[in-house]
């Protein structure tokens, strides 16, 4: 069965996080209530990580400032919006270095922020923080040999970059659970994120090293976010040139044309020949044209792939069908 690891659980569904884009503010407790209705798995609490653990991803000054960011904005008695949920007002130019930091909150708030619908607020920390937990420990599970977990957690993680966050998304998740899984002994790892939207954060993570595959079927970014990430032609650069695939498709493409895509990044999935899987579950629908019984060919067909296998919320609808899917068929 599946090891769920959820910080609401320990916090009774708490967060002051505003829900962003499209997301649901209560899509955990409803997932978790349907998982607990099918009886898919267990419940886990998840252990807190160092800090240490989540400098393997993302920056140190990065980090810094989100821990810091609230405190700065609550005491900011310049502005008669202290205590509002903080959003950047301005960024620096294309090609600037960044380089020293400068002390301004704002514009400190512009070198990290990639948009201005993703606000932080004072619970933006701790629940972006939990959320890493749950997914390094859903990662730790599987080197202790369960053979799948899934890490249940919001804010989602796929758009959040090394150093800066976006899309409703500040720590990335599924790239945590893969280092994660490399600094465990692992050599090769594989993420399959086929949430909506790509997740130009986890492919800008990886995307020149050769140890992690990252492959996406999500919506042309041409008509849809991030825009600027997400096309087929990025392979991957340096050692990791061939290691990222993209199978961007219109909205109205139909399942037919979704699970073509599914089988075509299979069949990439198996030439790369991963140790693990990190699937970046988003939950396709609605869109595409799939139905609940198309997400539970999903699952079977992740399954099917026959590797320990972590799965990540990164919110949207259909995520408990893609999980059935998948035990059934384990």
């Amino acid at each position: 069965m599946l090891t769920f690891y959820n910080e609401h659980h320990a916090r009774q569904g708490a967060c002051a996080e505003p829900a962003p884009w499209d997301e649901q503010p209560d899509a955990v407790a409803l997932t978790l209530a349907e998982l607990e209705r099918r009886g898919l798995g267990r419940i886990v609490t998840p252990h807190g990580v160092p800090l240490v653990s989540l400098e393997r991803v993302h920056t140190p000054r990065y980090l810094h400032f989100l821990r810091t960011a609230w405190n700065a904005w609550s005491t900011f008695d310049a502005s008669a919006d202290a205590g509002k949920p903080l959003l950047p007002a301005l960024w620096p130019p294309r090609g600037a270095p960044g380089e020293p930091e400068p002390e301004d909150l704002f514009a400190r708030l512009g070198l990290f922020a990639s948009d201005a619908r993703t606000p932080i607020t004072e619970g933006s920390w701790s629940a972006a923080r939990l959320g890493a937990d749950c997914a390094i420990n859903a990662a730790h599970a599987l080197r202790l040999g369960e053979r799948a977990s899934f890490a249940l957690t919001r804010p989602a993680g796929q758009h959040a970059r090394a150093e800066g966050f976006g899309g409703g998304c500040f720590l990335n998740n599924a790239a945590l659970a893969a280092q994660h899984l490399l600094d465990d002994g692992l050599g090769r790892v594989a993420i399959l994120d086929i949430a909506r939207h790509h997740g130009h954060g986890t492919q800008d993570i990886f995307y020149a090293r050769a140890e992690v595959l990252f492959v996406s079927i999500h919506l042309d970014p041409r008509q849809a976010y991030p825009f600027y990430a997400g096309h087929a032609g990025e392979q991957g650069a340096g050692a990791g040139l061939g290691a990222n695939m993209n199978l961007p498709l219109a909205p109205d493409c139909g399942s037919a044309s979704w699970f073509a895509a599914l089988e075509t990044a299979s069949v990439k999935l198996a030439m790369f020949r991963p140790e693990a899987l990190v699937v970046s579950l988003g939950g396709p629908a609605p869109g595409f044209g799939l139905q609940g019984g198309d997400l539970l060919r999903i699952g079977e067909r992740i399954a099917h792939l026959g590797l320990p296998t972590i799965f990540v919320f990164e919110g949207g609808a259909g995520t408990v069908n893609v999980l059935e899917g998948f035990e059934t068929a384990a």
